[in-house]
C-alpha cells in the first residue's frame, strides 16, 4: 500500500491502494452554547407618542393580568384601540419590570401564529430550535412552563378567527414516523401554557371568540373613546393645543372612533393648511356619498399591523363578510337594521325578514294582521342578536324592548349592501316591515298610533 503524510495546515495521511480496513475518526470542533439572554420584549411596534391615557382601562387590564396565570380578552369593534391598549400595557410592564419577558404572538392566522413562535424561540435562544422537524410549539410551551425562565406576559392579538387555534391539527404521515413526539396533539391555543409564571392577554372583535379562551369575568369590554380621550387624540394627532368646538363636534361626529379619528386628522394634515377641521366637518355633512369618501381613506398609522387596514370602513366590512360567512342570518338582521333609526330599532320591526328577492308588491300585500310564521319567531332571531352584540355591532336597551346601533356601523353597512348590489332589495324590505307594523290612518287605528 502506498501512501503518502504530510503536516502543516492539512496534517493527514493521503492513502493510493488500500485492500485493507481503514478506520477514520473526525472530530468536530464543540458547538458552545449560547449565553442566555436577559428578558426581553418581543412586541413589533414602537410605543405610540401619540396614545390618550385610557386610565379606567388600563387599570382594569393591569388589574386582571397581574394575577398569576390569568388570562385575559380585550374585546370590542374593529377600530376601538385594543391593540393599542395591548401595546401600550407591554411597554409599561417593561418599564415596571424589566426581569419581566414580553412576548407578542400574531394570531390572525395558523402561518403567523406559526412564525411568533419561532421568533419567541430565537430571541430566548431555544436549544433544538434549528432543527427543521421539531414541534416548535412544544419547544416553545416547555421553556415557558420551566420556572427558570422566569416572569412573562404572552400578547395574542387579533384572535378573530379561531378555527385554526381551537382545533387538532393534522399530523403529517412523515412527521408520526420520523418521531412521534413531535407530532402536534392538541390544539395549537393549548401550547401557550397556563402557569403561575405568566400571563396572556387576547385581543378579539367578538366575545364569542374571546369565551372560548378566557373565563367571562375576565372580559375586558373595550368600548368607544371618552369624550375628553377622543379630543385628546384629535389634538395630538393635528398637534394642536387648547379646545377647539369644532375638533369636539368632529370627534362627536365620529363617534369617539379612535381609528375613524385617526383617519380624519390624516386626510385634514396630508392637506394644509388648504384643508381644515371645519372643512371635513362641513364634507362629513354634506352628504352620505362624502362621508363614505372620507371613511374609505386610509390613515398612515406606523403603530398598527401591516395585515389590517386602516380605514374603519374597510375594517368594519371585513367583520361583515366573515358574519355572512360563519351565519348568514345575522348578516341579514344587520342588513335591514341599518336602514332604521339607530338610536330606537324596535324589535317588532325587524322579527319579519321575508325572503329575499320578494318583490315589493307582494311585500305590501302581506297583511299586518297576519299571524307570524314560524320563520318570525324561536330561537333563530335571539341567536342572530346574540352573534351582533358579540361583535358589539349592536347594543340592547336596559329594558330589552330596543336596539340601537352605531350611525357609522349603518352607513357603512348600507355600503357594503350597495357594492353587492342588494341595497334595494333591504330598503323594500324596510319598508314593507313598516308597513307591515304600523297601522293605516283610520279613525279605529287612532289608538294604536
Amino acid at each position: 500500500m502506498a501512501s503518502i503524510s504530510f503536516r502543516g495546515k492539512n496534517d493527514g495521511l493521503q492513502v493510493g491502494d488500500n485492500h485493507g480496513s481503514i478506520t477514520a475518526e473526525f472530530h468536530l470542533p464543540l458547538v458552545r452554547p449560547e449565553t442566555p439572554p436577559s428578558p426581553l420584549s418581543t412586541v413589533p411596534f414602537a410605543r405610540n407618542p401619540d396614545f390618550v391615557t385610557r386610565d379606567t382601562l388600563l387599570h382594569q387590564i393591569h388589574e386582571k393580568s397581574s394575577v398569576p396565570g390569568s388570562r385575559i380578552a380585550l374585546v370590542g369593534l374593529g377600530g376601538v384601540g385594543k391593540s393599542q391598549l395591548a401595546i401600550e400595557c407591554s411597554y409599561r410592564v417593561r418599564s415596571e419590570s424589566p426581569a419581566t419577558w414580553v412576548f407578542w404572538v400574531h394570531a390572525s392566522n395558523e402561518a403567523r401564529f406559526e412564525q411568533s413562535f419561532r421568533d419567541i424561540a430565537d430571541q430566548v435562544k431555544i436549544p433544538g430550535r434549528q432543527d427543521p422537524q421539531v414541534n416548535i410549539y412544544k419547544l416553545v410551551e416547555n421553556r415557558l412552563r420551566d420556572d427558570k425562565t422566569g416572569k412573562w406576559v404572552c400578547i395574542l392579538d387579533n384572535v378573530d378567527d379561531d378555527k385554526f387555534l381551537c382545533s387538532f391539527p393534522a399530523a403529517r404521515k412523515e412527521d408520526s414516523i420520523r418521531d412521534p413526539t413531535n407530532v402536534l396533539t392538541k390544539p395549537l391555543l393549548e401550547y401557550v401554557p397556563r402557569g403561575r409564571n405568566g400571563s396572556m392577554i387576547i385581543t378579539s372583535r367578538t366575545r364569542e371568540v374571546a369565551l372560548k379562551m378566557v373565563d367571562r369575568n375576565n372580559l375586558v369590554e373595550v368600548k368607544p373613546m371618552e369624550s375628553s380621550e377622543a379630543l385628546e387624540l384629535l389634538q395630538r394627532k393635528l398637534q394642536q393645543a387648547g379646545e377647539n368646538e369644532e375638533s369636539q363636534q368632529l370627534v362627536d361626529m365620529l363617534e369617539l372612533m379612535p381609528l375613524a379619528i385617526v383617519q380624519a386628522a390624516s386626510y385634514i394634515q396630508n392637506r394644509a393648511p388648504r384643508y381644515s377641521v371645519s372643512q371635513y366637518l362641513k364634507d362629513f355633512q354634506e352628504s352620505d356619498r362624502k362621508a363614505i369618501r372620507l371613511l374609505k381613506e386610509e390613515a398612515g398609522y406606523y403603530y398598527r399591523d401591516w395585515e389590517v387596514k386602516n380605514s374603519i370602513l374597510v375594517t368594519w366590512q371585513m367583520s361583515f363578510d366573515y358574519i355572512r360567512q360563519i351565519k348568514l342570518s345575522a348578516a341579514e338582521l344587520l342588513s335591514l337594521m341599518s336602514f332604521f333609526d339607530r338610536q330606537e330599532i324596535l324589535e317588532n320591526l325587524i322579527r319579519h325578514r321575508p325572503e329575499a328577492n320578494t318583490p315589493i308588491l307582494e311585500l305590501l300585500n302581506d297583511s299586518s294582521d297576519s299571524e307570524e310564521s314560524e320563520s318570525d319567531i324561536g330561537p333563530d332571531f335571539e341567536d342572530d342578536v346574540a352573534t351582533l352584540r358579540d361583535f358589539a355591532f349592536i347594543s340592547v336597551s336596559e329594558n330589552s324592548t330596543f336596539f340601537t346601533m352605531y350611525r357609522l356601523v349603518q352607513l357603512t353597512m348600507r355600503v357594503w349592501l350597495k357594492s353587492r348590489g342588494q341595497i334595494n332589495e333591504w330598503r323594500e324590505m324596510f319598508i314593507s316591515n313598516l308597513y307591515r307594523e304600523f297601522p293605516t290612518g283610520e279613525y279605529e287605528n287612532w289608538g294604536m298610533c
